[in-house]
């Protein structure tokens, strides 16, 4: 197995407790709207997207998950995702204010019980190649942590892109 992808086995980056219940929602609220999601899915790009949802008619958006105002003004990567995905979506708890996030992504409120879609992403639809790639990798990291949850003997890493 190639040693490209050591995501696969390591960890999860340390995250505050708060960033990890609102991506739960998130989660939860996309698994409701019939989307499947992947946490934490390195792009083409070499960035790693919070929140990954493919659904069933194969758009893909990506969910930005924001804990903080701080979280927000040091993170100057998002803007990129929208190479990734048809729609882009900030996410944060109830406590963030919703006004410093930008008018033209859409915008979810989330806590470990589930979310809420306040705006709606304006769709930015990816051209049929990227679409595919990104899909693949969608895929194969689904099935390599399935695997991993499943045979934790299991200690390589596998190339997804």
């Amino acid at each position: 197995m190639a040693d490209t992808e050591p995501y696969l086995t390591l960890p999860p980056p340390r995250r505050p407790e708060e960033t990890i219940l609102v991506t739960r929602g998130v989660k939860r609220h996309l698994v409701r709207l019939g989307f499947a999601v992947v946490e934490e899915l390195p792009l083409a790009s070499g960035r790693r997207a919070d929140v990954v949802g493919l659904s069933p008619s194969g758009d893909i958006w990506i969910v930005e998950v924001k804990s903080s105002v701080e979280d927000f003004r040091v993170d100057q990567k998002w803007p990129f995702y929208r190479l990734h995905s048809d729609r882009l979506y900030f996410a944060t708890s109830p406590r963030v204010p919703l006004d410093i996030f930008p008018e033209d992504c859409g915008l979810i409120v989330a806590d470990a019980h589930g979310g809420e879609i306040l705006r709606e992403a304006p769709e930015h639809r990816l051209a049929a190649a990227t679409r595919k790639a990104t899909t693949l990798r969608f895929a194969r990291a689904a099935a390599v942590r399935l695997h991993m949850l499943q045979d934790p003997r299991v200690t390589g890493n596998v190339e997804i892109g």
